[in-house]
Formats: structure tokens, sequence, C-alpha cells
């Protein structure tokens, strides 16, 4: 069965109101050294990653279609080598970070992350990169960045004590296929469905879900 891309107007209000979700929850972390979900991570990691992550994201969209992205996924290669790429990028970024504090990463996110959505209703039928011999273009991707807002923004509200689900979780479905291509969906119902296949658990912090193989969605 084919598989339709995402409505453009839902998911670009799904990718805006990730963006809020974590303004707003960042807001609420006292304590930036708590632990989250992404298990070697604590909130300040994960506002250093954020920060990483939206850049990367304006940079490959200007630098599109022949970007550092576009470039690893030429290589049709397995998604459990994308995955090692990928991490490893993610904790050498991370790395070299300033030290900042965790509400001037947040800042720091947010200026890319609308940076982006600027710019991406101009180019949203351009491609921007080729995976197996598959097109997927920036709207395609903007699929990817939606998805892992919300998945972070999860991420800070378990950190905090409080539950996170995003107001339309069936537009995240159609996003991950065609953001993620090079990650399987789960059945079920949509929002977990997209938790348990980035690696996360819907029960996180239960002891034994937190020991599985992490996948989480980084492929930026």
């Amino acid at each position: 069965m084919e598989r339709t891309p995402p409505d453009r107007h839902r998911l670009l209000e799904s990718y805006q109101d990730g963006v809020r979700a974590i303004r707003r929850l960042a807001a609420q972390v006292e304590d930036w050294s708590v632990p989250t979900p992404c298990t070697e991570w604590t909130a300040l990691d994960l506002a250093g990653h954020l920060r990483c992550v939206a850049e990367n994201q304006l940079e490959y969209l200007q630098d599109g279609p022949d970007s550092r992205l576009a470039k690893l996924f030429a290589q049709d290669a397995p998604s459990a080598v994308l995955i090692r790429q990928q991490a490893r990028q993610n904790a050498a970024e991370l790395a070299v970070l300033p030290p900042e504090s965790g509400p001037e990463r947040i800042m720091s996110f947010t200026v890319s992350a609308g940076a982006y959505a600027d710019l991406v209703p101009d180019a949203w039928d351009r491609t921007h990169l080729v995976y197996r011999g598959t097109k997927y273009t920036v709207g395609d991707y903007t699929g990817a960045a939606c998805v892992e807002w919300h998945l972070h923004a999860w991420d800070l509200a378990k950190a905090v004590g409080v539950d996170y689900r995003p107001r339309d979780p069936e537009v995240l479905v159609p996003a991950w296929h065609w953001g993620v291509p090079h990650l399987p969906l789960a059945g079920g119902d949509p929002w977990e469905s997209v938790l348990r296949s980035s690696g996360r658990s819907p029960h996180w912090p239960d002891v034994d879900e937190t020991r599985r193989p992490r996948r989480f969605v980084r492929a930026r």
C-alpha cells in the first residue's frame, strides 16, 4: 500500500507545536543535571543536543541537496550503519559545545528552529536527499524534524516528572515514514508507536525498559 506524505499545513503546525513544547517544558527544569529517558544524557546534555540538531537542520537545508546529510544517505548504507554514524556525530558535537546553561542552549535551539521554519515553505518541494533510489524533499525531511522535537519534548517532560502527548499525534506517523525512511515504525497508537520505534518506553522509567537498546531518531 502506498504511503501518503503528511499534510503540509498539519505538519508545519505540529513542527511549531514541538518547538513551543520544548520551550515550555524547559522553563520547568529546575535542576539541569536530572536524568532523561536518553539514558546517558542529563537535561543539560539534551538541551545541547537540541541546539546542535537545530543548527544542523538549518545547515542541511541551506546546503541541500549537497549537504553532509545527503552525502551520508547517498551511501545507501544499512540503517544500523547510519545510526552508528549519526550517534558518533551527535557525541562529537555535544563534546565541543561551549559551557552554556540549559536556558542558553534552549534559546539557541529556538533561534535555529525558527529560522528553519521560516525557510521551509519556499523550499518545500526541493530535493533534500536521495536514499536507496527514492527522492525525499525538504517537506519530507521536515517530518523528521517535527518527530524529533516531539520526542525530545517528551524526554524533557519525563525529566521534570510530567507527561507529554502531541496535540496531533496522527500526523507524526506519515512524518516518520517520509522523514525517517531508514527506520521502521511500529503499529498501534500513533504516539506510542513513535515512542517505541525511537527506542523509548512510554512507561519510562520502568527499570526493564530503560535497559533496552536505544534507537533514537537522530538523523541529524
